[in-house]
């Protein structure tokens, strides 16, 4: 018993000397959270650090940085002398259209000898129309026209007779004027029945539709076999001379560059082919709504100037002194055209302009710039105004 007493003992001994020398080894218990937070703030400071080596040493303002600003490659485009011209769509059309109703009374149409397309001569037959009736009533007027000559040859016989018995005292003076008033009267008969018969015969004439001039037939509304009367319309329609026209549709202040005579280039919808005219007539008069008004462009026939069909005008407006852009230079927004300029202080600044026609070399502006601004060449639209930018100079 006192035996395993002291065993016990001995051990327990043994234990504490050896926890107790593990304990000094060890030294003093730390939180691990202190160490972690601390490792957390070196780390903190090492990237304040690392900033501010970067970025120079001391904080920049915002907006000022132009270390950070972004390159953008500027022109400064001068001034050139331009050749103005103004491109401005139209609807072709005959410069005298002459439409061709019926003139007489009208009938029955027996033939057509034209049709759309054809050229005609002025006077030429286009539709003969039924005459039968009207060719019995001349003639029956010509056979009055002899009744009244007959009438009057007697008249006149029996006047001759008279005057011959009047030296004998067979006839009084005032039978000799009874027979020579009937006498009269008789030649009066046949002047009317002459003038009758050339009425019936010029109506015979109207009832054929003829052309009023020569032309270029653009339609044909009549067919054989049809009546036709004066309130049919018209039979057909003439282009005087095949003569045509572009009425161009323009802006006033368009119309107020243009002189009357100028000479201009007509393209046709769907046609590589160019057709020289010349403006004949400026409208007098602006249309409320739109505000446009009308160059009228004389054109010589050709085929491929189809009367309704659409075309392109380009009309020379004299010269002018402008600045031009490349087309990437020049921005728009509702507010209208606009480019970016780059000031002294190499901040960008958005500068409204007024464009013109687009040439080879690029757009011309009319209005906002004198041509000795730095010019912001591309990437404008990735710009806000007042944006610090560091300009590099276009490569030649």
């Amino acid at each position: 018993m006192n035996y395993e007493t002291s065993i016990t003992a001995d051990l327990a001994e043994g234990v504490s000397s050896e926890l107790a020398g593990a304990r000094l080894r060890e030294g003093p218990a730390f939180p691990r959270w202190l160490i972690f937070a601390g490792l957390g703030l070196i780390g903190l400071l090492l990237a304040i650090a690392a900033w501010f080596a970067l970025a120079g040493g001391e904080p920049v303002p915002a907006g000022d940085d132009r270390s950070q600003a972004p390159s953008v490659t500027v022109i400064t485009p001068g001034t050139t002398t331009v050749t103005g011209e103004i491109e401005a769509p139209g609807t072709l059309a005959a410069r005298r259209p002459m439409p061709v109703g019926v003139v007489g009374e009208g009938g029955q149409v027996v033939r057509v000898t034209v049709d759309a397309g054809d050229w005609v001569e002025a006077g030429q037959v286009l539709a003969v129309i039924d005459r039968s009736v009207q060719v019995q009533q001349a003639e029956a007027q010509a056979a009055q026209i002899e009744v009244a000559r007959a009438d009057a040859n007697l008249a006149q016989a029996n006047l001759d007779r008279a005057l011959q018995l009047v030296a004998r005292g067979f006839v009084s003076k005032a039978d000799v004027d009874r027979l020579t008033a009937t006498r009269d009267a008789a030649v009066a008969r046949v002047k009317v029945a002459e003038a009758q018969l050339r009425e019936l015969r010029a109506r015979n004439q109207r009832l054929n539709i003829h052309a009023p001039a020569a032309g270029y037939v653009l339609t044909r509304n009549v067919e054989p076999g049809q009546t036709v009367g004066p309130g049919s319309g018209a039979l057909f329609t003439i282009a005087r001379g095949g003569e045509m026209e572009l009425l161009a549709r323009l802006s006033e202040d368009q119309l107020a560059r243009l002189p009357k005579g100028a000479s201009v280039t007509v393209i046709p919808t769907g046609s590589d082919k160019q057709f020289t005219g010349q403006i004949w007539q400026l409208s007098p008069v602006i249309d409320e709504a739109t505000r446009q008004g009308t160059a009228r462009i004389a054109l010589a026939w050709a085929p491929e100037l189809r009367p309704g069909g659409f075309a392109t005008a380009r009309i020379s407006s004299g010269t002018l002194t402008a600045t031009i852009l490349p087309e990437s230079a020049v921005l728009a927004d509702e507010k209208g055209s606009f480019v970016y300029v780059v000031g002294k202080d190499n901040k960008a600044e958005r500068r409204a302009v007024k464009t013109g026609m687009v040439t080879p070399r690029g757009v011309v502006v009319t209005e906002g710039l004198t041509g000795r601004e730095r010019v912001v060449l591309r990437a404008g639209g990735f710009l806000t105004p007042g944006e610090s930018v560091n300009p590099q100079p276009a490569k030649s």
